[in-house]
């Protein structure tokens, strides 16, 4: 924080001034008023700052934080979202002191793509009413709720709103084309202001009366026989944070050289400001994406920017309540709509969707989700589609080819094997749940065979489920009189071998061999004492040039 401090002080002003509309705009979206969104970005945005793991994170309260809350605001009121916050900030802590930050870099790309781009199509559809200059509907889905606007502004058209909000979100995207370190935010805020003052137009309704100052902490709200309902909520909203959270360190850790954040003292300084948050009528809070980029670019080096913000705002509240408090609040409508705009990377999009066609229905899917059902849920569908994309993928390089297949052509060797119904088989790739079935049924299909030699010394990965089925293999091919040897077990799969018992089961016939050439040899001799073979024929010392793996 010494180093620059000149600079990081002008990048905390710079990005307070863009968090102040955005603050206003998220306390009033998620139900608590434009007074819980100040109180947010004031106390979260300094514990984060002190006690988080980047250097350069802004926090407060998001866009993504603020659709969850509008069902929790619905079903439990104001005091059941307090609750939940304080909940989020304990689970938040946990997570942090069981060091699950890093489960942050398992989430594909396409995921968080589809995410984004969900959340920016809810943030549009809840600032409709505002922009619309409606009172907002009941509903607890968003497409209802701006449907239902559409409906009652339809039935008493008032085109003021409406150019409010406009008129601002153009400004904003328009002046970041042409000159991106301006805050146009606020300059068209306060234009918007000063039309609706000066111009008298009294049909637009302001963000009302604001506290002068944050209220004194409290626990007062805290039901405690609502407790147990409020798991579920909390549990979604610690989620988000953390996703959130993590998500906005890493985009600020690509943005500079040489910034690392540390996942787990994130989640920490997260949860602290969740704890603190509530205690001042603040909604939960995560790392906000757009405020940390304004920070990375406007120069910030260290923490100092991401206090300097707080400050700030907390000046802003003390000092300049009753100006802020005639806002109109189609203007705040504006800036939303604006920041849901510019949440949509339309590059990374078209990447994604060109990339292949799993990640392309990961996306959609995903963005679907999130703006159907809800965020927590969303992400879960996702990972599992994925996941389970991914196993597919996996599962097909499975595969059983002929040892021939490692030097390109059928040698003469190799036909003389299977003159001497000897079939020499290498497995490639892993040999589990997904992938051992198919492995099984092209094994036992074998005709015309009385020995089978695997090599194994390319089988990647091996579970319980394809160490059964290579059980079941030997068993099945043993019954039909056919004698199964196996050469290269690595020495990582042979526990779970030895756990199912198919090492036990070839260690007991004798029939495990270091190298191929030697399996080879085995089965010659099986076959020559068995008088498949005649008695005359020596068995070769390397009947196939090979190459063994390590």
């Amino acid at each position: 924080m010494r180093r620059n401090p000149r600079r990081d002080l002008l990048a905390g002003l710079t990005v307070a001034v863009v968090a102040l509309p955005l603050a206003l705009g998220f306390g009033v979206s998620s139900g608590l008023g434009a007074e819980a969104g100040l109180a947010t970005a004031v106390i979260a945005g300094a514990l984060a700052a002190v006690f988080g793991g980047s250097n350069l994170q802004v926090s407060g309260p998001t866009g993504a934080m603020t659709v969850v809350l509008v069902p929790i605001v619905a079903d439990h009121g104001p005091s059941g979202v307090l609750t939940v916050g304080l909940m989020a900030g304990a689970i938040l802590v946990a997570l942090a002191l069981l060091r699950a930050g890093g489960s942050m870099r398992y989430v594909p790309a396409p995921v968080v793509e589809g995410f984004t781009l969900g959340i920016a199509c809810v943030i549009g559809l809840q600032q409709i009413p505002n922009a619309l200059g409606v009172p907002a509907p009941e509903g607890e889905r968003v497409l209802v709720v701006a449907w239902r606007a559409f409906e009652e502004f339809a039935r008493t058209p008032d085109w003021t709103a409406v150019a409010l909000a406009l008129s601002v979100a153009a400004v904003m995207l328009l002046g970041a084309r042409w000159r991106p370190t301006v805050p146009f935010s606020i300059l068209a805020v306060i234009a918007a202001t000063l039309v609706v003052q000066i111009g008298g137009l009294d049909g637009v309704r302001p963000i009302g009366e604001l506290p002068s100052g944050l209220p004194a902490p409290s626990l007062a709200f805290v039901d405690v026989g609502a407790l147990s309902e409020l798991v579920a909520p909390a549990v979604a909203v610690a989620a988000l944070a953390a996703l959130e959270s993590l998500l906005s360190a890493s985009v600020a850790d690509g943005m500079t050289v040489g910034q690392r954040h540390d996942a787990d003292r994130e989640l920490f300084g997260q949860g602290v400001a969740n704890l603190a948050a509530p205690l001042f009528g603040g909604v939960p809070a995560t790392g906000a994406i757009a405020r940390t980029a304004v920070n990375v670019r406007t120069g910030a080096t260290s923490r100092l920017a991401s206090l300097a913000h707080a400050a700030v705002l907390a000046a802003i509240v003390f000092a300049a309540a009753p100006l802020v408090s005639k806002i109109p609040l189609a203007a705040l409508a504006g800036v939303l709509l604006a920041t849901a705009v510019r949440m949509v990377e339309v590059g990374s999009l078209r990447a994604m969707a060109r990339a292949t066609r799993s990640d392309a229905l990961i996306l959609v899917l995903t963005a679907v989700a999130t703006l159907v059902l809800d965020l927590v849920l969303a992400v879960i569908i996702g990972l599992a589609v994925a996941g389970l994309l991914a196993l597919r993928a996996v599962a097909r390089q499975a595969r059983l080819a002929p040892l021939a297949l490692d030097r390109g052509d059928h040698t003469e060797e190799e036909h003389e094997l299977l003159a001497e119904h000897i079939v020499a088989y290498r497995l490639d790739g892993p040999l589990f749940f997904a992938a051992a079935h198919r492995f099984l049924l092209e094994l036992t299909e074998l005709a015309d065979v009385r020995v089978v030699i695997l090599r194994l010394s390319h089988v990647s990965v091996v579970d319980a489920t394809g160490a059964l089925v290579l059980k079941d293999a030997v068993t099945k091919l043993r019954r039909r009189g056919i004698a199964v040897m196996v050469s290269g077990i690595r020495p990582g799969h042979r526990q779970v071998l030895d756990s199912v018992g198919a090492l036990g089961l070839l260690r007991h016939e004798g029939r495990e061999y270091a190298t191929t050439p030697e399996a080879i040899n085995a089965a010659r001799e099986h076959l020559r004492l068995t008088g498949v073979l005649p008695a005359a024929r020596a068995p070769r010392s390397a009947p196939l040039p090979v190459r063994e793996a390590p």
